[in-house]
């Protein structure tokens, strides 16, 4: 099968070797997303919620740039510099998908790039 290189002006370009989304056959594979803006590339300002926020909005234009939604996401994996919020995560994915929820990973990490309080990556299946 080929790859599709998946590229959206709508979410953060890459700010390193990688693609925002690769597509193989049904499946794509989003690169993870931390909270840039993508017009500025610069961290959106505000608490964890707008860092989510601006995390899950990135996600949704990768994923509808590559031909789906969010509700299309089979597998999501949340990484957090503090998993005190992941009550915080929870409340705000509700507003983003809709049951059935995909397969989900949360991850305590000591660190994120330009010191972002979460980062998500994800598989979607169309």
């Amino acid at each position: 099968m080929s790859r599709e290189i998946i590229s959206t002006d709508k979410a953060p370009q890459a700010i390193g070797t990688y693609s925002q989304a690769v597509k193989v056959g049904s499946t794509a594979y989003l690169s993870g997303q931390i909270p840039l803006i993508p017009e500025s590339m610069e961290m959106v300002e505000g608490d964890m919620e707008a860092q989510i926020v601006r995390v899950f909005d990135n996600l949704m234009a990768v994923a509808q740039a590559a031909g789906g939604d969010l509700n299309d996401i089979v597998k999501l994996n949340i990484f957090l510099t503090d998993l005190g919020h992941f009550p915080l995560v929870n409340e705000i994915m509700a507003r983003y998908f809709s049951q059935p929820y995909p397969a989900r990973a949360a991850i305590g990490v000591a660190s994120l790039p330009k010191a972002a309080g979460v980062e998500m990556d994800a598989v979607m299946e169309l």
